[in-house]
Protein backbone atom coordinates (compact mmCIF):
# COMPACT_ATOMS: atom_id res chain seq x y z
CA UNK A 1 0.00 0.00 0.00
CA UNK A 2 2.79 2.92 1.17
CA UNK A 3 5.14 1.82 -1.87
CA UNK A 4 2.68 1.61 -5.26
CA UNK A 5 -0.43 3.77 -3.39
CA UNK A 6 1.50 6.70 -2.01
CA UNK A 7 5.09 6.91 -2.41
CA UNK A 8 4.57 5.98 -6.45
CA UNK A 9 1.84 8.81 -6.50
CA UNK A 10 4.63 11.31 -4.81
CA UNK A 11 3.82 11.14 -1.16
CA UNK A 12 7.42 12.32 0.39
CA UNK A 13 6.77 13.09 4.05
CA UNK A 14 9.02 10.39 6.19
CA UNK A 15 6.69 11.08 9.10
CA UNK A 16 3.91 10.35 7.02
CA UNK A 17 4.69 7.56 5.54
CA UNK A 18 5.42 5.70 8.68
CA UNK A 19 2.39 6.57 10.47
CA UNK A 20 0.90 4.99 7.46
CA UNK A 21 2.90 1.78 7.60
CA UNK A 22 2.24 1.65 11.78
CA UNK A 23 -1.53 2.08 11.48
CA UNK A 24 -3.30 -1.01 10.94
CA UNK A 25 -5.94 -0.16 8.55
CA UNK A 26 -8.21 -3.35 8.87
CA UNK A 27 -9.08 -2.78 12.28
CA UNK A 28 -11.23 0.45 10.89
CA UNK A 29 -13.19 -1.36 8.26
CA UNK A 30 -16.36 -4.17 8.80
CA UNK A 31 -14.48 -7.66 9.48
CA UNK A 32 -16.32 -8.79 5.76
CA UNK A 33 -14.12 -6.43 4.02
CA UNK A 34 -10.83 -6.69 5.75
CA UNK A 35 -9.62 -8.67 2.95
CA UNK A 36 -9.88 -4.68 0.89
CA UNK A 37 -8.65 -2.94 3.66
CA UNK A 38 -5.32 -1.87 2.23
CA UNK A 39 -6.84 -1.30 -1.30
CA UNK A 40 -6.73 1.85 -3.56
CA UNK A 41 -10.74 2.84 -2.84
CA UNK A 42 -12.63 4.19 -0.37
CA UNK A 43 -14.98 1.83 1.69
CA UNK A 44 -18.08 2.00 3.30
CA UNK A 45 -18.11 2.04 7.37
CA UNK A 46 -21.57 2.10 8.06
CA UNK A 47 -23.90 5.49 8.78
CA UNK A 48 -23.60 6.65 5.19
CA UNK A 49 -19.57 6.98 5.73
CA UNK A 50 -16.93 5.99 4.35
CA UNK A 51 -13.20 5.54 5.24
CA UNK A 52 -11.08 7.24 2.11
CA UNK A 53 -8.27 5.42 0.09
CA UNK A 54 -4.95 5.51 1.28
CA UNK A 55 -3.66 7.98 -0.72
CA UNK A 56 -6.18 10.49 0.10
CA UNK A 57 -5.49 9.75 3.89
CA UNK A 58 -1.89 10.10 3.39
CA UNK A 59 -2.21 13.41 0.81
CA UNK A 60 -4.37 15.42 3.49
CA UNK A 61 -2.39 14.56 6.02
CA UNK A 62 1.16 15.23 4.42
CA UNK A 63 -0.85 18.65 3.59
CA UNK A 64 -0.55 19.48 7.26
CA UNK A 65 2.79 19.83 7.48
CA UNK A 66 2.77 18.38 11.24
CA UNK A 67 6.13 18.66 12.89
CA UNK A 68 4.80 16.90 16.46
CA UNK A 69 3.65 19.79 18.58
CA UNK A 70 0.42 20.70 17.02
CA UNK A 71 -3.00 20.37 18.47
CA UNK A 72 -5.21 19.42 15.42
CA UNK A 73 -9.44 19.23 14.84
CA UNK A 74 -10.70 16.27 12.94
CA UNK A 75 -14.31 17.19 11.86
CA UNK A 76 -15.67 13.77 11.27
CA UNK A 77 -14.03 10.96 13.34
CA UNK A 78 -15.72 7.89 11.19
CA UNK A 79 -14.02 4.68 12.36
CA UNK A 80 -11.24 6.55 13.49
CA UNK A 81 -8.35 5.56 10.90
CA UNK A 82 -7.78 9.14 10.17
CA UNK A 83 -7.54 10.27 14.01
CA UNK A 84 -5.22 7.39 14.44
CA UNK A 85 -2.57 8.61 11.58
CA UNK A 86 -2.42 11.93 13.16
CA UNK A 87 -2.13 10.93 16.68
CA UNK A 88 1.42 9.79 15.60
CA UNK A 89 1.89 13.24 14.09
CA UNK A 90 0.48 15.90 16.24
CA UNK A 91 0.81 16.49 20.28
CA UNK A 92 -3.07 16.61 20.36
CA UNK A 93 -5.78 15.22 18.31
CA UNK A 94 -9.65 16.40 19.05
CA UNK A 95 -12.31 14.72 16.94
CA UNK A 96 -16.14 15.32 16.25
CA UNK A 97 -18.54 13.01 14.78
CA UNK A 98 -21.98 13.37 14.77
CA UNK A 99 -22.53 9.22 14.24
CA UNK A 100 -23.04 7.96 17.72
CA UNK A 101 -22.33 4.24 16.67
CA UNK A 102 -19.29 5.27 14.46
CA UNK A 103 -17.78 7.23 17.59
CA UNK A 104 -18.48 4.38 19.71
CA UNK A 105 -16.57 1.84 17.03
CA UNK A 106 -13.70 4.80 16.80
CA UNK A 107 -13.44 5.00 20.44
CA UNK A 108 -12.89 1.19 21.14
CA UNK A 109 -10.14 1.42 17.95
CA UNK A 110 -8.28 4.35 20.12
CA UNK A 111 -8.53 2.07 23.32
CA UNK A 112 -7.28 -0.78 21.77
CA UNK A 113 -4.53 1.14 19.94
CA UNK A 114 -3.62 3.02 23.02
CA UNK A 115 -4.41 6.65 21.67
CA UNK A 116 -3.92 8.19 24.81
CA UNK A 117 -3.43 11.69 23.11
CA UNK A 118 -7.23 11.56 21.04
CA UNK A 119 -10.39 13.78 23.26
CA UNK A 120 -13.50 12.82 20.91
CA UNK A 121 -16.62 14.46 20.99
CA UNK A 122 -20.26 13.54 19.77
CA UNK A 123 -21.76 16.36 18.18
CA UNK A 124 -22.07 18.78 15.05
CA UNK A 125 -18.61 18.90 13.41
CA UNK A 126 -19.02 22.22 11.55
CA UNK A 127 -19.51 23.94 15.10
CA UNK A 128 -15.72 22.67 15.32
CA UNK A 129 -14.78 22.14 19.88
CA UNK A 130 -15.01 26.15 20.70
CA UNK A 131 -13.85 24.98 24.06
CA UNK A 132 -10.71 23.26 22.94
CA UNK A 133 -10.15 25.73 19.94
CA UNK A 134 -7.83 27.44 18.42
CA UNK A 135 -6.02 24.69 16.92
CA UNK A 136 -2.49 24.57 14.90
CA UNK A 137 -4.15 21.92 12.38
CA UNK A 138 -7.70 21.44 11.16
CA UNK A 139 -8.85 18.50 8.53
CA UNK A 140 -12.61 17.99 7.61
CA UNK A 141 -12.94 14.65 6.03
CA UNK A 142 -16.62 15.38 4.20
CA UNK A 143 -17.34 17.97 1.46
CA UNK A 144 -19.90 21.19 1.53
CA UNK A 145 -19.74 24.27 -0.77
CA UNK A 146 -17.69 26.64 1.28
CA UNK A 147 -15.15 26.29 4.67
CA UNK A 148 -17.38 26.73 7.94
CA UNK A 149 -17.25 30.12 9.31
CA UNK A 150 -16.82 28.44 13.08
CA UNK A 151 -13.77 26.22 11.63
CA UNK A 152 -11.90 29.36 10.11
CA UNK A 153 -12.85 31.24 13.62
CA UNK A 154 -11.30 28.49 15.99
CA UNK A 155 -7.82 27.63 13.11
CA UNK A 156 -4.40 29.35 14.75
CA UNK A 157 -2.99 32.18 13.51
CA UNK A 158 -0.27 30.96 11.86
CA UNK A 159 -2.38 27.92 10.94
CA UNK A 160 -3.34 25.11 8.07
CA UNK A 161 -6.82 23.91 7.82
CA UNK A 162 -7.72 20.86 4.73
CA UNK A 163 -10.81 19.64 3.76
CA UNK A 164 -12.56 18.92 0.24
CA UNK A 165 -15.29 21.66 -0.68
CA UNK A 166 -17.89 21.83 -3.76
CA UNK A 167 -20.95 20.28 -4.82
CA UNK A 168 -22.18 16.39 -4.19
CA UNK A 169 -20.94 16.04 -7.76
CA UNK A 170 -17.40 16.62 -6.97
CA UNK A 171 -15.19 18.80 -5.19
CA UNK A 172 -11.70 20.29 -4.92
CA UNK A 173 -9.37 19.62 -2.08
CA UNK A 174 -8.49 23.20 -0.29
CA UNK A 175 -5.36 23.88 1.99
CA UNK A 176 -6.53 26.88 3.61
CA UNK A 177 -3.42 28.79 5.29
CA UNK A 178 -3.58 31.51 7.74
CA UNK A 179 -0.89 33.96 8.14
CA UNK A 180 -0.85 37.44 9.88
CA UNK A 181 -4.53 37.83 9.45
CA UNK A 182 -5.10 36.42 5.87
CA UNK A 183 -6.20 33.55 4.23
CA UNK A 184 -4.91 31.80 1.22
CA UNK A 185 -5.99 28.92 -0.24
CA UNK A 186 -3.94 26.00 -2.34
CA UNK A 187 -5.93 23.43 -4.63
CA UNK A 188 -4.80 20.20 -3.75
CA UNK A 189 -7.01 17.80 -5.95
CA UNK A 190 -9.82 16.75 -7.37
CA UNK A 191 -12.30 14.59 -5.03
CA UNK A 192 -15.30 13.20 -4.14
CA UNK A 193 -16.62 13.06 -0.37
CA UNK A 194 -19.13 11.87 1.63
CA UNK A 195 -21.55 15.16 2.64
CA UNK A 196 -20.49 17.12 5.53
CA UNK A 197 -23.86 17.14 7.40
CA UNK A 198 -24.51 20.07 9.78
CA UNK A 199 -25.33 23.41 10.55
CA UNK A 200 -22.92 25.18 8.53
CA UNK A 201 -23.20 22.03 6.09
CA UNK A 202 -25.54 20.29 4.36
CA UNK A 203 -28.81 19.51 5.72
CA UNK A 204 -29.42 15.71 6.94
CA UNK A 205 -32.60 16.19 4.95
CA UNK A 206 -30.96 16.48 2.35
Amino acid sequence: MVAEQLVGRGIRDPQVLAAMRAVPRHLFVEDAMQEQAYGDFPLPIGGGQTISQPYIVALMTEALALSGREKALEVGTGSGYQAVVLSQLCARVCTVERVESLLNRARRNFDRLRCHNILSRLADGTEGWPAEAPFDRIIVTAACPEVPEPLLAQLADPGLLVMPVGDRSGQILELVELVQGEYKVQELARVRFVDLIGAHGWSAAG
